[in-house]
């Protein structure tokens, strides 16, 4: 059974698979979105081709918990994607999933390869590592 996984922003939106089995995830290609409106046909397809058993968004906090204008934007996001495909949504704590995601990017292909939607579903990536981990 897979898992998917969002890494929202108002620019790009980072996906990911993963599966219990394992406890790992692969990134996918990013969603473009504008102002963190989605195309809702193509997340459509991409649940349905995965047809997941739980889609986990990763949400954003600030270092001390507390939540910021981004933190609200993600927590309707997820219930969107909720009320729309009817598959169960969890949140999942991403502080510092960026940097992460970054370090390992470059770590790995090199400055070049810093490109923002790579970023983005890198970081989904280690969001449902994260969960897989702790569930």
């Amino acid at each position: 059974m897979f898992i998917i996984a969002f890494d929202f922003g108002t620019q790009n939106i980072g996906l990911a698979v993963g599966q219990k089995i394992t406890l790992t995830a692969q990134p996918l290609t990013a969603i473009p979105s504008k102002n963190g409106d989605p195309n809702w046909d193509i997340i459509k397809k991409i649940l349905f081709e995965w047809n997941p058993m739980i889609i986990i968004v990763g949400l954003p906090l600030n270092m001390d918990g507390s939540k910021q204008e981004i933190t609200y934007r993600t927590e309707i996001f997820a219930q969107n994607l909720k009320n729309k495909f009817h598959f169960p949504v969890k949140l999942q704590d991403e502080r510092l999933s960026t940097i992460e995601a970054k370090s390992i990017l470059f770590q790995r292909y090199g400055f070049k390869s810093l490109i923002k939607n790579k970023i983005d579903s890198i970081s989904a990536m280690i969001i449902l590592e994260s969960w897989l981990n702790n569930n």
